[in-house]
């Protein structure tokens, strides 16, 4: 795909995964017996590995070490949120006119067709930026997109700042955003940290476009599934147990 890099942030200890204190990046524990970053960089591999910028932390040297130099990684000091991730590769795209893909290190189960489509929906409509949307009631935490009257994407709401009547909304955010590059540096500078978590959270960029009168769309996934990430050892076995009912319909 012409013109389209990837920025997988994977700088997470993931503390609640590990039995025993270490610096094993949460995004190379296992599922499926494989770490679940690759399942991430086979979902992308549309993308060129050299325009693929994974943002290392925590264990920095086991990610870098597993997959070799063919990928571009971008080391994260801090963890400061998700938004904060994004703005560490600000130098590195300063010079870069076209479309950036944002996925986790966490969650293994988009699938590529999608994430293909997702990217290309976004070129085709010039849009400022693109989220992948999708529906699953057993995911009663996720965030919320919100739509005004005319039933275009308004703003996204974390899951546990939800209203009563917000989490009656079927449709949830999927985490995974596609951004002209251009426009996304542009407006991440003025997204702030006025949460307790003290942390910069990339989600609050598409409703700041929105305010500004910029183009954001919306791209539907069918299978709620794809949605997991994985935070927690029962996230792991949920999402091991999809990844081989999906091999075995294949088979």
């Amino acid at each position: 795909m012409k013109s389209i890099r990837v920025i997988i942030p994977a700088a997470g200890k993931g503390s609640r995964l590990q039995k025993v204190s270490g610096d094993m990046p949460k995004a190379m524990f296992a599922v499926g017996n494989r770490p679940m970053l690759e399942y991430v960089l086979d979902n992308v591999s549309f993308v060129d590995e050299k325009d693929t910028y994974i943002v290392v932390g925590c264990g920095k040297d086991i990610i870098i070490n597993h997959f070799g130099n063919k990928y571009t990684y971008i080391e994260q000091k801090k963890q400061l949120g998700t938004g904060h991730a994004v703005m560490e590769c600000t130098k590195e795209f300063e010079n870069f006119d076209g479309s950036v893909l944002i996925t986790f290190g966490d969650m293994p189960l988009f699938r590529y067709e999608e994430m293909e489509a997702m990217c290309q929906q976004h070129i085709d409509n010039n849009a400022d930026c693109t989220l992948m949307t999708a529906e699953n009631p057993s995911l009663k935490s996720w965030a919320r997109i919100i739509r005004d009257e005319n039933g275009h994407f308004s703003r996204i709401v974390e899951g546990k700042d939800c209203t009563a009547e917000q989490q009656k909304i079927k449709e949830l955010f999927s985490g995974v955003m596609v951004f002209d590059s251009k426009s996304l540096f542009r407006v991440l500078p003025e997204i702030g940290c006025a949460n307790v978590q003290k942390e910069y959270y990339i989600t609050e960029v598409p409703e700041l476009m929105v305010k500004k009168g910029m183009s954001v769309d919306t791209y539907f996934t069918k299978d709620g599934d794809d949605l997991r990430g994985i935070n927690t050892p029962e996230d792991l076995e949920i999402c091991d147990k999809i990844l081989k009912s999906r091999i075995a319909g294949r088979q």
